[in-house]
């Protein structure tokens, strides 16, 4: 019998053991090749316990998508707060956004791959993770533009497009394996603080 504290009486525990077992098969199958059996399976848990927390593997598929977008914005959220208000909070903002993407690849073909096509509940969600996220750096950019640092731009639009520049070259990544994380930020990063008229002092 396998020693484990995450027993029927601690749910939370299953939960997020479902989850990372759930993260495990969509990832390697595919949203609509996963089946639930196999992810009972992997969980070692089951259906019962599935559908205790979740009431269909769509889901079960878009908490994932959540738990991913929770955890890029609190290490962004983290990550600025440790920095001074205006373009470097920015620039840290979009910096850690391209780090969690290169750490977190299976999550992330969830979100920018796999959920494309999937239908209106999944669009939806991407959307409105997409949102979260512009409206994130959107903020930043107001900010620097109040202290001084960039001059006014629109920044709903300039948040939106660096969203989407990112999201390419990351989908790329996500498929491929190439350009590297490091590359990428190396490469992009700067790209983007350009955009705005905006120049890293020593780089």
């Amino acid at each position: 019998m396998e020693e484990t504290t995450n027993t029927p009486h601690d749910p939370e525990a299953n939960k997020s053991r479902i989850l990372d077992a759930a993260l495990d098969v969509f990832a390697s199958k595919g949203y609509h090749d996963a089946r639930l059996d196999e992810i009972v399976a992997e969980a070692h848990t089951s259906k019962g316990a599935i559908y205790f927390h979740f009431p269909n593997k769509e889901r079960l598929f878009l908490a994932l998508v959540d738990q991913f977008a929770d955890l890029l914005e609190r290490r962004v959220t983290e990550a600025i707060a440790h920095e001074p208000a205006g373009m470097a909070r920015v620039r840290v903002a979009l910096a850690t956004c391209l780090d969690t993407f290169g750490r977190y690849r299976r999550p992330a073909k969830l979100l920018l791959v796999q959920a494309v096509g999937l239908g209106a509940a999944f669009e939806n969600k991407r959307n409105e993770i997409n949102d979260r996220f512009a409206r994130l750096i959107e903020t930043q950019l107001q900010e620097a533009i109040a202290f001084g640092h960039i001059a006014p731009v629109d920044t709903e639009v300039v948040a939106y497009a660096w969203m989407g520049a990112m999201y390419g070259v990351i989908i790329r990544w996500v498929y491929t394996g190439e350009p590297e994380p490091a590359r990428i930020m190396d490469t992009l990063l700067p790209v983007l603080l350009r955009s705005v008229g905006f120049e890293e002092d020593g780089e």
